[in-house]
C-alpha cells in the first residue's frame, strides 16, 4: 500500500514564514494519515491471511471429498456471533462428557461381570513379577496391565484418566493379550485369558452401537460446530473489509483534498518545465499514459483521453492540471525505474521475444502522444509568427 505526497518544495514565493508555516501544516496533516495507513495496513494483512487460509482449507477438504457437513448448508443456515458460538461449544462439550461417562459406566458393569468370573483371579492385581520369578517378564511385555489399573483409570478425577470407552476397551484387551503372549497355549492361564477375551468380546459388540453412535454424533457436532465457527469469522472478516474499504476511501479522499491544495498554492510553471513535462509523458508505459491523459480529462470534460488520437496541448492546461501531471510522472517514472532495475539482465530469449512484441506496442500509444505534442507546438509557433 503506497501513497504518494506532494512536492511542498514548490509554493508560490510570498511570505516565506507564512508558506513555511503552511507547508508544516500540510507535512503533518499527511504524517498523520499515513500513521492511519500503517495500521489500516496490519488490519488488511490480517483480513489478507485469514482468506488465504480458509481458501486452502476449502482444497484440502474439497481433495479429501464431501465433508459431513455439506456446503450447501452454508446458505442457509443462521450465523451465530464469535461469543455465542464459544458458549455453545462449552455446552455442547458438557453434553458429550456426560454421554461418554453414560457409556463408560456401563462399560463398568462388563467390568464387574468379568472381575466376578471364577478364572478372573490372575487379572485382578498386578502380575507379581518378582514373587512368581518372572525374570523375562519385562523383556516379553511392554505394558503390563490389570483390572485395578484399569478401575483405578476409570475413578480417576484429575484428567489423566480414560477420555472415552474406546481407551478402556484397548486396556481390557491388552490385559489378556499380554497373558496370552507370556504363557504357553497349553497353560492355563493362557487358555482362561483366552475365554475371557472371547466373553468380553461378545459383551462389548453389544455395547458398540451405542459407542458408535456417540462417535457419529460428536463428530457431526464438532463439524457443525466449526463450520459456524468459520461462518462467524467470515462475517466479522467480510463486515471489517468494509470498514477498511471506507476508511481507505476517506483517506484518498483526504490526500486528494491536501494534493489539491498544494496543487493551488504552487507557483507558475515554467516554460523549460513544461517542455520537460511533455518529453517525460512519452517516457510511461500505456497504462500509466491512461491514467496521466485521465487528469487531463477531469479539468477539461471536453478532452477524450480514450480517443485513438490525442490533441494535448500542454500550455492550454490549467496550473492545477500541470502540477498534478507532475507529480503523477515523476511517482511513474520512478516505479519504472525500479521495476526495470530488478527485472533487468534475467529475461531469456523467448523472454526478449516477448518484451521486443510489447515494446512495439507500448511505443505506438507513446509515438501518437508524441506526435500531438510536436503538432500541438507546430500549431502554436504557426501562430506566433504570424
Amino acid at each position: 500500500m503506497e501513497l504518494s505526497i506532494p512536492d511542498f518544495g514548490n509554493f508560490q514565493l510570498g511570505n516565506s514564514e507564512d508558506n513555511s508555516v503552511e507547508a508544516e501544516g500540510y507535512k503533518n496533516r499527511v504524517d498523520g494519515l499515513f500513521q492511519k495507513v500503517d495500521k489500516l495496513e496490519q488490519r488488511v494483512n490480517d483480513v489478507e491471511r485469514f482468506y488465504l487460509n480458509l481458501n486452502k482449507k476449502q482444497q484440502i477438504v474439497g481433495s479429501k471429498g464431501s465433508s459431513v457437513v455439506k456446503d450447501k448448508d452454508k446458505e442457509t443456515r443462521p450465523v451465530p456471533s464469535i461469543r455465542k458460538q464459544q458458549q455453545d461449544a462449552s455446552k455442547r462439550e458438557a453434553a458429550a462428557v456426560k454421554r461418554m461417562q453414560e457409556l463408560m459406566r456401563q462399560f463398568g458393569t462388563i467390568l464387574r461381570q468379568l472381575y466376578q468370573h471364577k478364572w478372573a483371579w490372575p487379572f485382578r492385581q498386578p502380575v507379581d513379577v518378582k514373587g512368581l520369578g518372572l525374570h523375562d517378564y519385562y523383556e516379553v511385555i511392554d505394558k503390563p496391565m490389570d483390572f485395578s489399573t484399569i478401575n483405578n483409570q476409570m475413578e480417576t478425577k484429575d484428567g489423566t484418566g480414560y477420555k472415552n470407552v474406546r481407551e478402556i476397551c484397548a486396556d481390557v484387551r491388552l490385559v489378556f493379550k499380554n497373558a496370552m503372549k507370556y504363557n504357553d497355549e497349553r497353560n492355563d492361564v493362557h487358555v482362561m485369558a483366552k475365554t475371557l477375551l472371547a466373553k468380553f468380546e461378545e459383551k462389548w459388540l453389544q455395547l458398540l452401537p451405542k459407542v458408535t453412535e456417540e462417535e457419529k454424533r460428536r463428530e457431526m457436532e464438532e463439524a457443525e460446530a466449526q463450520l459456524d465457527m468459520q461462518l462467524a469469522q467470515e462475517v466479522a472478516h467480510a463486515k471489517m473489509a468494509r470498514e477498511l474499504s471506507n476508511e481507505l476511501y476517506e483517506i484518498d479522499m483526504h490526500l486528494d483534498e491536501l494534493r489539491d491544495m498544494v496543487v493551488q498554492k504552487c507557483r507558475k510553471m515554467s516554460t523549460e518545465e513544461k517542455r520537460k513535462l511533455g518529453a517525460a509523458l512519452t517516457r510511461l508505459s500505456p497504462e500509466d499514459l491512461t491514467k496521466a491523459l485521465e487528469i487531463v480529462a477531469q479539468n477539461n470534460p471536453g478532452f477524450q483521453a480514450t480517443a485513438e488520437e490525442v490533441d494535448l496541448d500542454i500550455d492550454a492546461q490549467s496550473e492545477s492540471t500541470l502540477w498534478r501531471l507532475k507529480f503523477f510522472v515523476k511517482d511513474a517514472l520512478e516505479v519504472q525505474g525500479k521495476n526495470a532495475a530488478s527485472t533487468g539482465g534475467n529475461n531469456n530469449n523467448s523472454n526478449s521475444t516477448a518484451t521486443n512484441n510489447n515494446n512495439v506496442n507500448n511505443n505506438k500509444r507513446k509515438k501518437e502522444i508524441c506526435e500531438a505534442l510536436v503538432k500541438t507546438a507546430k500549431k502554436r509557433n504557426k501562430k506566433g509568427s504570424t
